[in-house]
């Protein structure tokens, strides 16, 4: 799905009113329908809940005009709170206030802290304050009863988005009313896309208005989501005739004494991810443990006892993963700055690796085109310098893997994909039971096995992050997040490529 900005969306509107042709009013009118239709849905609409809809004096607020009506309609009889600063409200409100004003007189102004609304907690407040077009940050009366809403509303839905949040800049430092649930038209938002907006939109819905289908195929964006539609068309079905030999070659450099765990769970999602052979660089202390734990795979000793330092690139290999475990002595700069200046297969690296190029700036220059690095957003801070909000990090993964010809995977909730050309991917799969040791072992040896099977390390970026959230999220079902161990991760990721192959056991 892609990811329109906030100008595009009313671009996207306005499109709409001409190209069908609707009228805003009736287009505003589709938008409360289907919020009050989620309302009703969802078992909101009994006697005994009581709604208190905040209004500002844009459409946002013609939103929970509309809604208020409707609700009266179905026997609701909402308290609505229109913020007051003395000037008129955009056409559309006028003409829904005067509507609203036909049913009801339980219409109150907020001039001043003594008219904001007492909340009961029978209450649910719906937010419609301001939408999409917030430019700057609130202050004020406005703030103070964002904040009152924030210590007393037991339940808060938000229309669109809720108020204060910016959709397309960070909000970090802005007073936001803080919503349990968001009711989002049409297309997410970049806002709802950052950890530092968790605790301010609560569970996401996005409901679809109706807007022309014509706008959104025809209108380009650099902002895309990675979900099912997207990974089938990368996802390679294996021959029937197929033998080990077509699925590559991957190396595995992972592990040191005390850390042997990284290697075995990157060598096993290496496995599951389909790679047709494996052969793990390991320190002496672990070659036991490999052999044992990970059978399939080959081994090989490779430098000290305790660390990896002596492996030298081959031609044999289809994809090499680097990191997992391996430590930051010097012997890994020396490592890595080899295998850079004598690319033989393309690269994955991550964890400890990155660290050791974050304390060396030079190997940077000599980093290969195309190779993924897969950092979380504290080893990206110390690799590319820090950022003060996740927007300024997500538009410096931008730039550096334009600038590298590289591609970064920003691992999060919502994992960033950025890729050499510019255009970005959020992943849409992954839950919080995935924030647990190992996780970024088992996606280094996802993208490893995928690299190794020839796909090219863009398709291999996407469909590798996918999967990782996938089976997290099939792991979830059946463990909890909670009792999730990265392990588990690997045990569904043949549950995972079911989901994105449509396999038919029939057919063999």
């Amino acid at each position: 799905m892609k990811i329109f900005s906030a100008q595009q969306i009313r671009d996207w509107d306005e499109y709409t009113i001409r190209q069908e042709p609707v009228s805003s009013i009736n287009l505003m009118e589709r938008a409360a329908r289907a919020c009050v239709e989620w309302f009703d849905n969802n078992g909101y609409l009994s006697a005994s809940r009581h709604f208190t809809i905040l209004c500002g004096k844009g459409n946002n607020g013609g939103d929970g005009l509309a809604m208020a009506r409707l609700f009266f309609q179905k026997g609701i009889q909402p308290a609505v709170y229109i913020l007051e600063f003395g000037h008129k409200g955009t056409d559309d409100f006028q003409s829904n206030l005067e509507k609203l004003h036909l049913l009801t007189n339980d219409i109150h102004y907020i001039q001043s802290a003594e008219h904001f609304p007492g909340l009961s907690k029978n209450d649910l407040v719906i937010d419609a304050v301001f939408g999409t077009g917030l430019n700057r940050p609130v202050a004020g009366m406005t703030a103070a009863l964002f904040d009152s809403i924030n210590q007393s509303a037991p339940e808060v839905v938000a229309i669109d988005i809720p108020s204060g949040l910016f959709s397309d800049q960070s909000s970090k430092h802005n007073t936001v009313i803080r919503a349990t649930h968001t009711l989002c038209f049409q297309a997410t938002r970049m806002a709802f896309l950052v950890a530092e907006n968790a605790d301010k939109f609560g569970q996401l819905h996005i409901l679809d208005i109706g807007l022309n289908k014509d706008y959104y195929e025809r209108t380009s964006t650099d902002k895309e989501t990675i979900g099912e539609d997207l990974i089938r068309t990368l996802y390679h079905p294996r021959n029937t005739f197929a033998h080990k030999g077509d699925f590559g070659h991957a190396a595995i450099l992972a592990g040191s004494t005390g850390m042997m765990g990284a290697a075995v769970l990157s060598a096993k999602a290496c496995l599951r991810s389909g790679a047709g052979k494996l052969t793990c660089y390991i320190p002496k202390s672990g070659y036991e443990i490999i052999q044992m734990a990970v059978p399939e795979a080959m081994a090989s000793v490779s430098g000290t006892p305790d660390t990896i330092s002596g492996f030298h690139p081959v031609a044999e290999h289809d994809a090499i993963g680097i990191g997992p475990g391996i430590t930051t002595h010097e012997a890994i700069r020396e490592m890595i700055l080899r295998i850079f200046e004598n690319p033989t297969a393309p690269l994955v690296i991550d964890a400890d690796a990155l660290t050791v190029m974050a304390r060396n700036p030079e190997l940077l220059h000599p980093i290969p085109r195309q190779t993924i690095l897969t950092p979380h957003p504290k080893e990206f801070d110390n690799l590319f310098g820090a950022c003060k909000d996740d927007f300024e990090r997500i538009n410096m993964a931008i730039q550096k893997a334009k600038e590298h010809e590289i591609i970064i995977v920003l691992k999060g909730h919502r994992t960033l994909v950025a890729m050499p050309d510019g255009l970005q991917f959020f992943n849409t799969t992954g839950n919080a039971g995935m924030a647990t040791a190992g996780s970024g072992d088992v996606l280094t040896g996802i993208l490893t096995g995928l690299l190794a099977q020839g796909y090219p390390a863009t398709s291999a970026a996407l469909l590798g992050v996918y999967l990782h959230g996938l089976a997290g999220d099939l792991a979830a079902k059946e463990k909890s997040k909670e009792a999730m161990i990265a392990g588990d991760i690997i045990d569904f990721l043949g549950s995972a490529f079911i989901c994105i192959s449509g396999y038919d056991f029939r057919a063999g």
